[in-house]
């Protein structure tokens, strides 16, 4: 008598293996772009213990063409049919605990992405160069709708193979067709899309990988001939930056928590100020940033905590280090620019946020009020601030040297009162917070691109001190502490200096 499991054995099936030509097409729409999909590839090479990664943009019209290579440990033969095949691993196996893939997806959904014919040229020590290629115009129009991996020397031109050049090991992986940004042929559009794709794509790997290119044994990419320069989101190399203590989550305590309460913008030069902005800006910045085996999923959000992003709270960034073991209950998905915490962590999650943004907002307003108490004896502030029955009111400063010079000199001082006060009641408070909050960094700065008429205010605002009776040393002292002046250390300076060396200066 059969056994129960008979009736299995005998199961009546169909094969249905996907179609090559369909399955590619949707592969495509994995909604990677350019930097995430470089990125991807990148993880490949750093697995393969690479310590240089050249990468080439190479505009050339419908010809165009991007190149990775790196000198990491390349693949045999055998190893490179299965690296190209779709899901070349099973996301539920135990990795390596340096192992930056999951899915057995990544080199081929990156690339597909962005291109319709990925060769992938890679050579191990000891051994012959292997070439593959995934030509999807091929596989569209051979009829046949197999899964036709090509192989063979012919697949690349007697300059590409010479790639790898001396070097024992390595693997160049080839993007070409880039309908990406080809689609519309040879167009000025096109070419400043695609060179403009290369500034994205050296701020988004330097974010990325910023903690593989430190240290002794660091990581070294170059985009388009010139080395990229990490970049810190937490700025751990400046004094002035205040770490908290380090949280261990998890059941075994696999999960380490840091928040880092970065300085206060008058603590850095504005070239410091300027590149710890990051990517986004200082308002977007702040929050968690995800980190998994040191790689960077996610940069700068509150997860999901039921927080928001505000301007008081920009100074506090939180680290998040996971291993790989976590990718399921983290939610990463395939293009690894996705992490969702499990829910049983977010209330330690909320607690620590709760804990950075209040120790941040501290700094943020503490810095702001010893400002205002180390120029309390000068009038430094064009606009003054004024709270009646329960409401913020703004209003120009008549004692403002500038403004009170203008109302001492003017042959028409109702008229000026007039403006002043017209100005005050129809400032477009509703607009300014409506925009603020769509774009928090969005909002342009005093004197922005406008370093001339910059100089004229500051000329005015000196004649004006020095109207009232001040010293030159005195209007200095003055000016050296007034918005906006004090934003523009190095303009300040060479105009202080050349007062200075005015005949009559004390």
């Amino acid at each position: 008598m059969a056994g129960k499991d008979a009736p299995h054995m005998q199961a009546e099936y169909d094969i249905a293996n996907p179609g090559a030509v369909e399955l590619f097409e949707s592969l495509r729409a994995f909604g990677y772009d350019l930097p995430t999909a470089l990125a991807d590839i990148v993880d490949n090479s750093i697995s393969a213990k690479a310590r240089n990664i050249w990468i080439d943009m190479i505009w050339a019209g419908a010809s165009s063409r991007i190149i990775i290579r790196d000198d990491g440990r390349g693949m045999s033969e055998a190893a490179l049919v299965q690296a190209m095949r779709p899901g070349s691993a099973n996301p539920l196996d135990n990795r390596s605990a340096d192992d930056l893939g999951r899915f057995g997806l990544g080199l081929k959904t990156a690339s597909v992405s962005q291109c319709r014919r990925l060769t992938v040229l890679t050579r191990k020590a000891g051994e012959a160069d292997a070439i593959r290629c995934w030509d999807l115009d091929y596989i569209a129009g051979s009829g046949a709708g197999e899964w036709r991996l090509l192989k063979g020397q012919s697949l690349l031109d007697e300059a590409d193979r010479d790639r790898l050049g001396e070097t024992a090991s390595g693997t160049v992986v080839f993007w070409d067709r880039l309908d990406q940004f080809t689609g519309d042929g040879d167009t000025e559009v096109a070419q400043r899309h695609f060179r403009a794709s290369a500034e994205v794509l050296r701020d988004h790997l330097a974010m990325v990988f910023h903690r593989f290119m430190k240290g002794r044994k660091k990581l070294a990419i170059h985009l388009n001939g010139r080395s990229i320069e990490p970049w810190d989101p937490f700025l751990e190399d400046c004094e002035t930056t205040e770490p908290m203590e380090t949280e261990r989550l998890g059941a075994s305590g696999e999960i380490e928590v840091k928040p880092f309460i970065l300085p206060h913008h008058s603590k850095l030069t504005a070239d410091e100020h300027a590149r710890a902005s990051g990517p986004a800006g200082w308002n977007a910045q702040q929050g968690y940033y995800v980190y998994r085996n040191r790689r960077l999923l996610v940069a700068g959000e509150w997860l999901d905590l039921g927080i928001q992003k505000e301007e008081h709270y920009k100074l506090a960034r939180i680290r998040v280090d996971l291993p790989n073991s976590e990718d399921i209950a983290w939610q990463i998905d395939v293009k690894k620019s996705l992490a969702r915490p499990p829910a049983f962590l977010k209330a330690d999650l909320l607690r620590i946020a709760r804990a950075a943004r209040s120790r941040a907002a501290r700094i943020y307003r503490h810095r702001g009020r010893v400002l205002q108490r180390k120029v309390s004896d000068e009038t430094v502030f064009l606009w003054k601030h004024l709270q009646k029955h329960g409401k913020t009111f703004y209003k120009i400063s008549r004692d403002h040297p500038l403004v009170k010079r203008l109302l001492d000199t003017t042959h028409d001082k109702v008229a000026l009162r007039a403006l002043l006060t017209l100005i005050e009641q129809t400032i477009p408070a509703p607009l300014i917070v409506i925009n603020s909050s769509e774009a928090p960094d969005g909002l342009g700065q005093p004197f922005e691109d406008a370093m001339a008429e910059f100089g004229e205010a500051l000329e005015a605002v000196w004649n004006a001190l020095i109207a009232e009776g001040r010293s030159p040393a005195e209007s200095s002292r003055a000016i050296v502490v007034m918005e906006p002046f004090c934003e523009h250390p190095d303009v300040l300076a060479a105009f202080l200096e050349q007062r200075a060396q005015a005949p009559g200066a004390d």
